[in-house]
């Protein structure tokens, strides 16, 4: 048990904090897939390693795509 080192994770960062994005953009879809699971169910921060302010606007950037017919509702 002696001499063990400790493991050290490196803590991730906002996908959108980390790339300086302030606006997140309902009509960029390839960056929306990413966020979403293979059902198309919106996934969830602790998942995802997005920030708070930019899960809020993820979501309603996501749910204003679907309405306009630019990512599903449910995937088969």
């Amino acid at each position: 048990m002696a001499n063990q080192t400790p493991i050290i994770q490196r803590k991730k960062q906002c996908y959108y904090c980390f790339n300086n994005i302030q606006d997140i953009d309902y009509k960029d879809v390839t960056i929306l897939r990413r966020f979403l699971s293979s059902f198309a169910k919106i996934v969830a921060r602790k998942r995802s390693k997005v920030c708070m302010t930019h899960q809020r606007q993820l979501t309603s950037a996501i749910k204003r795509a679907r309405i306009m017919a630019l990512l599903p509702f449910v995937q088969k």
